[in-house]
């Protein structure tokens, strides 16, 4: 099986505002580019609605993944173990829990191997991904109803 390389990078203006994610996949000579504007969210929403959109994107079940992000909010999750424990508890007293019951979903269908990398330094494809999800951030012809979102 192919070695896939998934970018993501969410933003929001005003958090609560305006937002969107970016992704970029590629596995060989393959590329697809995908993002998506809402009319109302926050910056950690969007960054980890990015990183369900392109897990969910993959064809195969069991692909072989490194996921590079921005977020320490989902690398830290992810890498550290908080949202096992969060799942443990039913999310209680979390944000967010329908992104991070979508993200286990799956995340557990494949074996995936988290990066973090500096936002707006020198990684082309983050760099690229972030012009994703702010022009969709900007669409506002666009946007989509981030149904899952609350304000506190």
């Amino acid at each position: 099986m192919p070695q896939i390389t998934i970018f993501t990078d969410g933003s929001s203006r005003g958090n609560p505002g305006p937002g969107g994610y970016g992704v970029v996949l590629m596995s060989g000579v393959h590329r697809k580019e995908l993002s998506q504007g809402f009319r109302l969210t926050t910056n950690n929403r969007m960054e980890l609605m990015g990183v369900c959109v392109a897990l969910e994107a993959l064809k195969f079940e069991g692909s072989e993944v490194t996921l590079y992000s921005d977020s320490k909010y989902v690398i830290d999750a992810v890498t550290k173990g908080w949202v096992f424990g969060w799942e443990k508890k039913g999310f209680e007293g979390k944000k967010n829990p329908d992104l991070w019951m979508r993200f286990l979903r799956i995340y557990r269908r494949h074996r995936v191997r988290f990066v973090w990398v500096k936002g707006h330094a020198d990684t082309v494809e983050n760099n690229r991904c972030d012009t994703l999800a702010v022009a969709a951030a900007e669409n506002r012809a666009a946007w989509a109803e981030d149904t899952g979102y609350t304000p506190e």
